[in-house]
């Protein structure tokens, strides 16, 4: 956590603007606070807080799972990894109290003349850039599993390209940026592909049902604003709606059977043994 829906969702509430809490492009950041020395990859922090300061945010975007500020000058970038969560608050209760830094509050971000950006993190693995060139740090990522840059036919083609169990090259993100271990089971379960196929095995049909899966399964999360499993992210509903994910022993939605927990490239796994056969192990399902 958080994933690509996740992300999203912080993204749009960062980017709109919440009716508790202004949009943040456009504002000018006065100056910024970093508590956590080791959450700044680059340039470090006491250069980071120095380069921030009176530069405007123009936008917000999302690649993956890094969050992207462009800037009057350079780039902010930010990666929440497990448990960082971003939010846009007055810097002032309604007396005009200075509020109090939270106790997982990293980076402060402060805005002219009442507004602050707060990445919390609550395992202090978030990290943070200012970089003039942001494909020094987001040039690495894999294609966008809802941008107009991946398709049936160049999955089928990345697929094909590779030998690596199908569950771990879909988390790779080299490989397509912004999945994790909640929509790659979600994914494949719909796909009806079992985790531990090799992705050159995967046929053209299963091919294009794995992209298909991937927009039915990344748009309903986002619609539900993504999946409260962690107290970080309150709010989200997708976790209602999890048809094997972290399901063990529940019936499968599809077909009743037991849904199975495994381990796949040090990660929980979940999946349907009936609906997701693996034809090297001759539909054993296991």
């Amino acid at each position: 956590m958080p994933e690509l829906p996740e992300v999203e969702t912080i993204l749009r509430r960062l980017r709109d603007g919440t009716p508790e809490s202004a949009p943040v492009p456009g504002r000018v950041i006065e100056s910024a606070e970093v508590y956590w020395q080791k959450i700044v990859e680059q340039p470090g922090a006491s250069q980071f807080q120095a380069d921030l300061r009176e530069k405007t945010i123009t936008g917000v975007q999302r690649r993956g799972k890094y969050l992207h500020f462009p800037l009057s000058e350079g780039h902010l970038i930010a990666h929440l990894r497990m448990s960082g969560d971003m939010r846009m608050e007055r810097r002032t209760d309604s007396n005009g109290k200075p509020l109090a830094q939270g106790s997982f509050d990293q980076v402060v971000i402060n805005f002219q003349p009442a507004w602050r950006m707060v990445l919390s993190s609550i395992r202090k693995f978030s990290r943070v850039w200012y970089v003039l060139d942001p494909q020094t740090v987001l040039g690495k990522l894999g294609p966008e599993p809802l941008g107009p840059d991946l398709d049936p036919q160049k999955l089928e083609h990345m697929l094909q390209s590779r030998h690596r169990q199908i569950k771990p090259l879909l988390m790779d993100q080299t490989f397509i940026a912004g999945l994790g271990n909640i929509y790659a089971d979600e994914i494949l379960f719909t796909a009806r592909v079992h985790p531990l196929r090799f992705s050159d095995s995967i046929t053209a049909v299963e091919a294009k049902a794995l992209y298909q899966a991937m927009q039915a399964v990344l748009t309903q999360a986002i619609e539900k604003l993504g999946s409260s499993l962690d107290w970080m992210y309150r709010g989200g509903e997708f976790q209602n709606y999890f048809k094997v994910h972290r399901r063990e022993g529940e019936a499968c939605p599809n077909c009743g059977s037991p849904v199975q927990k495994i381990t796949v490239g040090q990660r929980s796994t979940y999946f349907c043994p009936s609906c997701q056969k693996n034809p090297v192990l001759k539909g054993s399902g296991s």
